[in-house]
């Protein structure tokens, strides 16, 4: 008996020293398994910060911005009251009522880069200094002059002299915080003398180095919160008068530059970032002669984001432009034609002109212009003014027209 009491308390003391040793073990193995979780956790962490930085996902200098989804829907969008500029901070159109640029009725150069690769130089430019690069954030590609104390590139134009004596030039731009200067447009004067200058720096001041001395004008409010945000440029030239435009306001002007211009060069100390380039020709269309010889007024002012009818707010000079004409002429009733280039299918690009023709009906109804004036239709690619077969072909093909009625 005393025997099988003692094989008993031996058995009861094994047990429960296997008991605690299991115990231990998998206390042990869920705090290893928790530290196996931080530590996965940090490693994630550090390799999603590093993905935030645009600089070392794609191995070349961009803005901090987060690159989006750019897939389009097979619906194109519908335009609101507010739209997207060019820097994406949404603005109410109403911000823009007095703004009056209207950019030239024939294109000569547009591009935005679209057809361009990632790390490489942009097919329809030149360079003439420095190093450049196309970059892409926010699904936009856009062009950096990344090196070089004075980079230079120029537009790929068949003629070396192509400004006339009207024109007008407009572009997109951003400057960063820690060191970017901004952009110059250099001016090859209709004689012999240097490159003339116009500069729009870090801080929306822009300045001339002519007539003389020069001109500046400033940015209306300040300089807090210009850097790191997309800017829409504007410079029109008429009978030797420059007016310069930065988003809705105009900033500098001058009234006798003393010289036409031939052509131009975009440049600046690097880092230089640009993007929806235009030239057009012409400047300071007058629509009622227009109206009064062809019966209809074709502009190319008004513009939309890539793919969506969502009005951009530079559109805003041609709309006041054509508001202003039906005030004063309330007689006035037209069609709103909408037109595209060739780029995508016969019946999305119907659709698109459409929705289009609409949203400008729509915005001059909410400008104070009788509904009942207008009515919008779209035709898509089916009345192209050129071939589709260069950039600005296609991009004169793109437009509005108002047709009388």
């Amino acid at each position: 008996m005393k025997k099988l009491l003692l094989l008993s308390v031996i058995l009861l003391a094994v047990t429960c020293t296997y008991a605690q040793f299991n115990i231990k073990d998998k206390l042990k193995s869920k705090s290893a398994q928790k530290a196996d979780e931080k530590t996965d956790q940090a490693v994630d962490n550090l390799f999603k910060k590093k993905n935030k930085d645009p600089k070392e996902s794609n191995g070349s200098s961009a803005p901090a911005e987060e690159e989006k989804n750019t897939k389009q829907s097979s619906t194109p969008a519908r335009s609101t009251d507010t739209v997207s500029p060019s820097g994406g901070n949404s603005v109410p159109l109403k911000s823009y009522q007095n703004y009056d640029f209207v950019p030239g009725n024939k294109i000569l150069f547009e591009d935005n880069f679209a057809e361009d690769v990632e790390g490489e130089f942009p097919a329809h430019w030149k360079l003439i200094s420095g190093q450049a690069v196309v970059n892409k954030a926010a699904g936009e590609n856009f062009l950096v002059i990344t090196e070089g104390n004075y980079g230079k590139v120029i537009p790929r134009i068949k003629t070396p002299t192509y400004l006339g004596n009207a024109f007008t030039i407009e572009f997109d731009y951003l400057v960063r915080d820690g060191g970017d200067y901004g952009i110059v447009i250099l001016l090859k004067p209709n004689n012999d003398e240097e490159d003339k200058s116009l500069s729009f720096n870090d801080n929306g001041d822009a300045s001339s180095n002519f007539p003389g001395n020069g001109f500046s004008g400033t940015y209306p409010p300040g300089n807090e919160n210009y850097k790191n945000v997309w800017h829409h440029v504007a410079i029109a030239f008429k009978n030797k008068q420059f007016k310069c435009y930065i988003d809705q306001y105009r900033v500098l002007v001058i009234p006798d530059a003393e010289f036409t211009p031939v052509a131009v060069t975009f440049g600046g100390i690097a880092e230089i970032r640009m993007k929806n380039v235009r030239i057009a020709d012409g400047a300071g269309m007058n629509m009622l002669d227009k109206l009064i010889t062809d019966g209809k007024i074709i502009t190319h002012g008004i513009t939309f984001d890539v793919n969506k009818s969502t009005i951009k707010p530079e559109s805003m000079g041609t709309l006041n432009m054509i508001a202003k004409l039906m005030n004063d002429k309330p007689e006035l009733k037209f069609e709103v034609g909408g037109h595209t280039d060739s780029d995508g299918e016969d019946a999305y690009n119907m659709k698109l002109s459409q929705q289009r023709a609409e949203a400008v009906k729509a915005q001059l109804a909410k400008m104070g212009i009788d509904a009942s004036r207008l009515t919008a239709k779209g035709y898509g690619e089916s009345k192209p003014l050129n071939d589709n077969s260069s950039l600005e072909n296609k991009a004169n093909n793109r437009r509005v027209e108002f047709v009388k009625q």
